[in-house]
């Protein structure tokens, strides 16, 4: 009797059996908190659970995703490596010093990234949805002041301002970031529709196969499907690493698309008891 066949596995699969030219560029091993720097666990940021519990985090050599609730310090936490390694904290390049009104913690003061030794990074970038309207200004006025050659040649040729949200981060994903880089995403797909988000990942692996490096704040079940990866949940827990089917990312949005009626009956039909007992 012939042995069952193996199931061929995906060639995008972990493990060892995982293609070497997706290991990533591997250059920051993991962050860790210096406990005894700090001056107090009861103030803001380190009153946060995922910061508080915090002692070493390791990072994925690929791609680390940061999950959780508004408020978890996901974002705080990415801001803080951003700093740290030379970054503004609104966003940018190395090269980029925008700021309008400073708002970051001091969490960057109190972390030490850990490095891989003898690997450096030639590229680098840190996304923030939420401040990439004034870093676009500054790319703009930049490029239009620039001698070095065609303006906004390193962005698809086109003023960032002059296309959508969307339309400028995928020309920046595009053009802009080459690879063998530390890339730092927060929640980018605010930007994108549903669609543009599944054209972000083959751009994630390119970026992967390329030798970078990145850590991405996100709230998409879209985004964190890649599989070369590392998903890390903030909670009240603290943060703890976390299978894509187990996250409520994956759970949630996959029991909504498959009883779409069923779920919009539970989660209208007391709101609307209560506002016609309110109406009475």
């Amino acid at each position: 009797m012939k042995p069952a066949p193996r199931p061929k596995q995906s060639r995008l699969a972990l493990g060892p059996e995982a293609e070497p030219q997706f290991a990533g560029g591997n250059f920051l091993k993991g962050i860790r908190l210096r406990r005894e720097a700090v001056p107090s666990f009861e103030n803001y940021p380190f009153n946060i659970p995922a910061v508080r519990t915090l002692d070493r985090l390791a990072l994925h050599p690929a791609v680390t995703f940061f999950i959780g609730e508004n408020g978890s310090g996901k974002s705080t936490l990415l801001e803080a490596i951003a700093v740290q390694l030379g970054f503004n904290a609104e966003g940018g390049s190395r090269d980029h010093q925008v700021s309008t009104h400073p708002t970051h913690s001091i969490l960057h003061e109190f972390i030490q990234v850990e490095r891989t030794m003898g690997n450096r990074a030639t590229d680098g970038w840190f996304l923030r949805a939420e401040s990439f309207y004034n870093l676009a200004t500054e790319v703009d006025l930049a490029e239009e002041e620039s001698r070095s050659g065609p303006p906004f040649r390193a962005y698809g040729g086109r003023s960032l301002h002059g296309q959508s949200h969307g339309e400028s981060f995928l020309a920046l994903l595009t053009n802009r970031l080459q690879g063998g880089g530390i890339y730092l995403f927060d929640e980018p797909e605010a930007a994108l529709s549903p669609q543009r988000q599944l054209s972000v990942l083959p751009l994630l692996h390119r970026l992967v196969y390329h030798r970078s490096q990145l850590v991405i704040a996100t709230h998409s079940p879209i985004l964190l499907a890649y599989p070369h990866a590392r998903i890390l949940e903030f909670g009240e827990q603290g943060i703890r690493e976390i299978a894509y089917a187990d996250t409520e990312h994956f759970r949630i949005t996959k029991d909504f698309l498959n009883r779409p009626e069923r779920m919009l009956e539970l989660l209208l039909g007391d709101e609307e008891a209560d506002l016609k007992a309110k109406a009475r």
